[in-house]
């Protein structure tokens, strides 16, 4: 087993090597316009995965796969020839989703902004169901205020400084 640092590394090395070779080695006029997406390497080094986009039809994608299946010998030996490791890794080539995954967001996109413009469109003539301000507003009652603040003064709520019946029975215990 091999720490997954190593077979990341391994993996980037082995998408520029391969890129490299698809570029300068391999002739074969069925290779499409061919982009190196992504590379992966199992954490015991035997399998390689190369993930790859094709720019066109259906039809230059399949000529693609075929073109990348038959130098599949000679793109290992290459990745084994500038890797250097023990054991060549298999290579197995998938094609990559993402030019069709990145279609079907912007599809989807696009459906709801035109939902998002409907909304708005049906919103700006649209009025409230109740009233326009349905919280109630504070009452103004500025006497009613006022009174109450002179009969609760500073002296614990006794307008004439009197202590409350409590304190009268204390004291009453404590003559006693």
């Amino acid at each position: 087993m091999v720490d997954a640092a190593r077979a990341r590394k391994l993996a980037d090395r082995i998408k520029v090597v391969v890129a490299e070779t698809l570029e300068m080695r391999v002739k074969d006029p069925r290779l499409g316009f061919i982009t190196i997406t992504d590379a992966r390497v199992t954490n015991d080094l035997q399998q390689a995965t190369v993930f790859y986009t094709v720019f066109g039809d259906e039809n230059q994608k399949a000529d693609t796969a075929a073109a990348l299946e038959s130098a599949r010998g000679v793109l290992r030996s290459e990745v084994g020839r500038q890797t250097g490791v023990r054991h060549t890794p298999t290579l197995e080539f998938i094609a990559d989703g993402v030019p069709e995954n990145a279609a079907h967001i912007e599809d989807l996109l696009a459906k709801v902004a035109a939902a998002d413009a409907e909304v708005l469109r049906a919103a700006a003539g649209a009025a409230y169901a109740g009233e326009p301000d349905p919280y109630k507003a504070p009452r103004v009652d500025d006497e009613d205020d006022e009174d109450d603040e002179d009969d609760h003064g500073d002296d614990g709520g006794h307008g004439d400084g009197e202590s409350d019946d409590g304190d009268d029975q204390r004291a009453g215990a404590a003559q006693a």
